[in-house]
């Protein structure tokens, strides 16, 4: 699975990374007091769906340029 939980303190409702530990690109997805987080592909897209206001689920189409 690409999506990784991000703890979220339940006292702040804040959420700390650490953005020097991560070598890629990455997407952070927040919806409904969850967050996750994905890293990106080199040559492709991400669809983040929606439905009715929340995150429904995250759509990876990858490629490579011959």
């Amino acid at each position: 699975m690409r999506l990784k939980d991000i703890k979220v303190d339940p006292k702040t409702m804040k959420l700390e990374i650490d953005i020097m530990n991560k070598k890629d690109n990455f997407a952070i997805v927040v919806s409904e007091g969850r967050a996750k987080i994905a890293e990106l592909p080199q040559h492709g897209e991400t669809k983040i769906i929606t439905h009715q206001g929340k995150v429904k689920r995250v759509k990876w189409d990858e490629g490579e340029e011959f």
